[in-house]
């Protein structure tokens, strides 16, 4: 199962929510919790609920739509990662964001491994990968629902993306989407990730340069 939420670059809810559109994934069902937050809309004419399941293959979606309320995230993530670890689903990868500030080399992102994920087959495959500094905090969902895998002895996964942290990364979620794909052989094309990505830039490139010939502050927009 693939996991994304709202939180550095929106990283994870665009991963997800990429993903599923381009996979064509469909809806399979809906999941509610008394610490769910009180919130509908509406999408193709469907009710949407805050978070839902979707499928294709064998490979599962998680869409967060909406964040719980801050006193009511960590028992509701704590409960979905028990129910996750008793529904018969083999492996969950978490995806989140990751500042970019602490870029060490040219990856795109950091690996972080349970032990269960580490030491069993689930594993194969991510021997290589570039794993999180020691040192390196996580916090929110990615953080309570590693610590409820590591503890129950459960594969998981987290890839962290290194992304803008003052907007939406459209690089970052790519850079996700590409590690998802090379793990799950799936074919998925991220040329529409990048060029919003290169729209959102010559959007800031545009407005800093406004704001210049107005006589804004030089660094409303990059430092």
């Amino acid at each position: 199962m693939i996991a994304g939420f709202h939180g550095i670059g929106a990283t994870g809810y665009w991963t997800v929510k990429f993903l599923i559109q381009e996979l064509k994934a469909r809806r399979v069902c809906y999941i509610d919790s008394e610490f769910a937050p009180a919130v509908s809309s509406t999408v193709k004419n469907e009710i949407s609920t805050p978070y839902e399941l979707y499928g294709v293959g064998d490979l599962l979606l998680l869409k967060a739509e909406v964040p719980p309320l801050r006193e009511n995230e960590t028992r509701f993530f704590r409960e979905l990662s028990q129910w996750i670890m008793g529904s018969g689903i083999q492996e969950v990868t978490l995806i989140g964001g990751l500042d970019e500030s602490l870029r060490s080399d040219d990856s795109k992102y950091r690996v972080v491994l349970t032990d269960a994920m580490k030491t069993g087959e689930h594993g194969h495959g991510l021997e290589a990968e570039p794993i999180l500094e020691e040192g390196r905090m996580i916090v929110g969902p990615v953080a309570v629902m590693l610590n409820a895998f590591q503890m129950g002895g459960y594969p998981g996964a987290a890839i962290l993306s290194y992304s803008n942290t003052e907007r939406i990364d459209p690089r970052a979620a790519a850079a996700a989407v590409e590690f998802i794909a090379r793990r799950y052989a799936l074919q998925v094309n991220i040329e529409p990730l990048i060029k919003g990505a290169e729209e959102l830039e010559r959007e800031l490139v545009g407005l800093a340069q406004r704001d210049r010939d107005k006589g804004g502050p030089s660094g409303a927009i990059y430092s």
